[in-house]
């Protein structure tokens, strides 16, 4: 069981080594938010990198700390460029996050997604019904919640993907953050909750998606766990600090930008959470 002291400060190390070496998490992501997944990694402190191509992706491997891989507009040079990347990021003992978004629509993304069962990326994030569905999708321990994603959209609750983020989490050896009203993150033993954020997250496109570019970013500086939560402890706390100064949906996105910048190390691992088994 892990201790909230100890997990605050090694909060804040991610948060102080990702400001100081400015690591590069390239992705292999969603056409529609890939502005704004860059747009995250920088204004924390990374460097982003946007690739499509096999090759390019083995190259960034190579160069990269940590990757993100996104699954919601797949591409046919997909089927070679993702199983490549992640097979090169394994051979380097590197960590990648996968969002499994999308999950359910399209056969090549189920194939996909099954390929990765064995490859074990190092964190998991999604909505609730995407990863209980991605749970039974590997013939994992989903709990009695029955499957039901509607397109990006959650139908079920942060509460009724435990098991499933618990079972996936233990699976891959790495983490798993589900993202609700109260954000979930576990290693399949310890579980890290938090909430905060704003309503508007839910009326912009690109919150969720760029959240695992961040992890991406933390992942090149700190194991799964401490990245995924140092990730969603800064996530509610910008979120939060940008809904009082944004009066709608496209002023609160710009404002997010600036509070994932301005946000310190301090502040992040200050954020509220508890620890819970």
């Amino acid at each position: 069981m892990r201790n909230a002291a100890e997990t605050r400060e090694r909060i804040k190390q991610a948060a102080e080594r990702v400001r100081q070496e400015h690591p590069l998490a390239p992705s292999i992501t969603n056409a529609v938010t890939m502005e704004f997944v860059a747009n995250a990694q920088l204004a924390i402190g990374g460097s982003a990198a946007m690739v499509y191509l096999a090759d390019e992706g083995e190259a960034m491997a190579e160069a990269a700390g940590a990757m993100y891989l996104n699954m919601g507009t797949i591409l046919p040079l997909y089927e070679a460029s993702m199983p490549r990347t992640v097979r090169c990021l394994a051979g380097q003992h590197k960590s990648w996050v996968l969002d499994p978004v999308g999950i359910g629509v399209g056969g090549l993304r189920e194939k996909l997604l099954r390929s990765f069962r064995q490859e074990k990326p190092g964190i998991i994030r999604g909505n609730a019904s995407e990863l209980i569905a991605l749970a039974r999708l590997w013939e994992l321990d989903a709990g009695t919640a029955e499957t039901a994603v509607c397109g990006v959209d959650t139908t079920q609750s942060v509460a009724e993907a435990r098991q499933a983020a618990m079972s996936l989490a233990r699976w891959t050896g790495g983490a798993v953050a589900v993202s609700g009203k109260e954000d979930l993150v576990t290693d399949g033993e310890t579980v890290f909750l938090s909430a905060g954020g704003s309503p508007f997250m839910t009326k912009i496109t690109g919150a969720g998606c760029s959240l695992g570019g961040v992890m991406a970013v933390y992942a090149c500086c700190a194991e799964p766990f401490i990245a995924a939560a140092a990730s969603v402890a800064l996530y509610n706390l910008a979120g939060e600090r940008a809904e009082k100064d944004a009066p709608g949906p496209g002023s609160f996105r710009q404002q997010f930008i600036d509070e994932l910048y301005l946000a310190t190390p301090e502040e992040i691992a200050g954020w509220p959470f508890k620890l819970d088994t």
